[in-house]
């Protein structure tokens, strides 16, 4: 209805033409009950058995009480369980059937391994075994973990001590740079993990630092410092902004994160909660605890709704998908958050230990971490 007629009616007209809509069955509130929209994707989720699980996923907001759904579950194999190990997940903006990856132990050999994948095929394009640095000798995990990019470096970030980001031309895989955290006044022993990713617009970096107690543990305080990225990409470092949060002692603590779309907020998994951030002043948006112990958070193309990965605890299994009794394992699980209604919504589902069912290995805990995608609407 527009603006001229309701001035024209007045009050009693509009009790009048609101009273007819009514009367010939046209719902007042049909605008306000409007289907949500759907989305569909294909996620890449990281694991620690070398390989990512590649999950078709629906999410209808719907239906309330599963607004994720997984029509089909496969699998993108970087090595074994021994040699390629993988947290990282970062799919080139150049091209969406590029994968790139990076490992968190050393393997065998000691060689940490940064690398691409074809994902039309499925099959390693690259994959480059590195001596690890002698200020992060990578003998105990973690090595890699987050990674951000720009159009033409891919930007693998440390996550053990000492923390450092990686540059690598994403062409050729040459190694470019290392920049050390503790140039900006991050040194040894002050921090717990290190992870990071670029914004959108490819003008800044977002790298979370947790603080660390004198017991040795994640203090609950976080370092949220946003860099200058065209820096990064020649191996320097500027500083534009820096803010602490705080959550519990050694349980708050932050692992990978995604920028909104639009570059206003980064979407922050932090261990036992979730968080939402102003991307212009590191603040806290919004705070939510969560149902696992949260690695990762994909916003939307639209920033309406974010995938969360969460490392759950389920009920153990034999072969045959039966029960086990008392047997608890750690399950791989995504979870929705909605921005507009500022909550949780749903119940996680599976994408680690169904996929492991159908082969035999139920009774397997499943470690996901981090998650890249593309969205098909």
């Amino acid at each position: 209805m527009k603006r001229s007629l309701l001035v024209v009616l007045g009050l009693s007209g509009i009790a009048a033409v609101y009273l007819a809509f009514t009367v010939s069955g046209v719902s007042q509130t049909s605008s306000v009950n409007a289907a949500k929209k759907t989305y569909g994707a294909t996620m890449y989720v990281a694991g620690m058995g070398g390989h990512f699980a590649k999950a078709e996923i629906l999410i209808d907001p719907n239906i309330a009480e599963a607004p994720i759904t997984v029509s089909n579950l496969d699998r993108v194999v970087i090595g074994d369980k021994d040699t390629h190990p993988t947290h990282d997940a970062r799919i080139d903006v150049n091209d969406t059937t590029t994968l790139f990856w990076s490992t968190y132990k050393l393997d065998p050999n000691k060689k940490m391994h940064v690398g691409k994948s074809d994902l039309k095929t499925g099959k390693v394009i690259t994959d480059l075994a590195l001596d690890p640095d002698k200020r992060a000798p990578g003998e105990k995990p973690p090595l890699y973990c987050a990674s951000g990019q720009s159009k033409d470096y891919y930007m693998p970030v440390f996550m053990g001590v000492e923390g450092f980001i990686d540059v690598f031309d994403k062409k050729t895989l040459e190694h470019k740079h290392r920049l050390f955290v503790s140039d900006i006044g991050y040194k040894e022993g002050s921090y717990v993990f290190v992870h990071g990713i670029n914004s959108n617009d490819m003008k800044t970096f977002v790298i979370s630092m947790n603080q660390k107690g004198d017991d040795g543990k994640a203090n609950g305080k976080v370092d949220f410092i946003l860099v200058d990225l065209p820096s990064l990409e020649k191996g320097k470092w500027k500083v534009l902004k820096k803010n602490t949060l705080t959550g519990e002692p050694g349980k708050t603590i932050t692992f990978r994160q995604f920028f909104s779309m639009d570059d206003n907020y980064i979407f922050e998994s932090a261990g036992d909660r979730f968080w939402l951030i102003d991307a212009k002043t590191l603040k806290l948006v919004d705070e939510k605890m969560t149902a696992g112990q949260n690695h990762d958070a994909m916003p939307t193309p639209d920033g309406k709704y974010a995938v969360l990965t969460l490392r759950t605890n389920t009920e153990g299994c034999d072969a045959d998908s039966r029960a086990i009794p008392g047997k608890t394992i750690t399950d791989g699980t995504l979870q929705l958050y909605d921005f507009d209604a500022k909550k949780i919504i749903g119940k996680p589902v599976s994408v680690c230990v169904d996929c492991h069912k159908n082969i035999g290995l139920g009774d397997k805990s499943s470690v996901l971490c981090g998650l890249d995608g593309n969205w098909k609407n």
